[in-house]
């Protein structure tokens, strides 16, 4: 298992260390490259994450999970539903919690392989297996790059007074939209499944 890189400069070290949240990049790290067992996608490590953060920030305003769900709030947090998120974030501030700072906390998948890939130098295993992931590594290290050269534009303009502010969360996702069905989804996600839920229930069909 890798070491932390010097420096520490990724938005997701930043947050381990406000939050004390120790062990978490090895837990991180062993889950996304398999030495644990079965390998964990990137936005469920992001989903995890996030989570710690909430419990971190509800344990230190000496909250109890009995009071609040974690996991279903941090649900109602990154919901679409207005009502849901409003209540949630209600929830919390009377709690003592500023919601706002809570959620600019919160990481994308993205952050997630710039921490494990550049601070920690994991990687993929290289069997032939895993020819898939590797081709998703591939995908999100460009991703990757391309939202950290975007987050620096931002900066760089807010700095030079040219934009409102710098903390915009940037994000970068490949997608794939099948001709067929018109279904929207990651290429990562896509990979991973093999194809489109409409390619495989007509190739289920055509062997009945």
């Amino acid at each position: 298992m890798t070491t932390e890189a010097s420096g520490e400069n990724t938005k997701v070290a930043r947050v381990i260390r406000e939050y004390d949240l120790d062990g978490m990049g090895p837990r991180l790290e062993a889950k996304w490259t398999g030495e644990a067992g079965n390998r964990t996608s990137l936005r469920d490590l992001a989903d995890e994450f996030n989570e710690a953060v909430l419990e971190a920030a509800l344990r230190k305003a000496s909250i109890s999970s009995i009071n609040v769900d974690v996991s279903s709030t941090y649900k109602a947090l990154r919901g679409e539903s207005g009502s849901s998120v409003t209540r949630a974030r209600r929830r919390l501030e009377r709690e003592g919690i500023d919601a706002d700072d809570l959620t600019r906390d919160f990481v994308t998948h993205q952050a997630i392989h710039t921490y494990l890939t550049q601070e920690r130098e994991a990687s993929l295993p290289l069997g032939n297996d895993d020819i898939a992931e590797r081709k998703i590594e591939t995908i999100e290290k460009l991703q990757g790059r391309l939202s950290a050269v975007a987050e620096s534009a931002v900066s760089s303009l807010a700095n030079a007074e040219e934009l409102d502010r710098g903390d915009y969360d940037v994000l970068v996702d490949v997608r794939a939209v099948c001709p067929n069905c018109g279904s929207d989804t990651t290429v990562g996600d896509l990979i991973r499944r093999g194809g489109c839920s409409c390619t495989t229930k007509s190739n289920s069909t055509g062997r009945n």
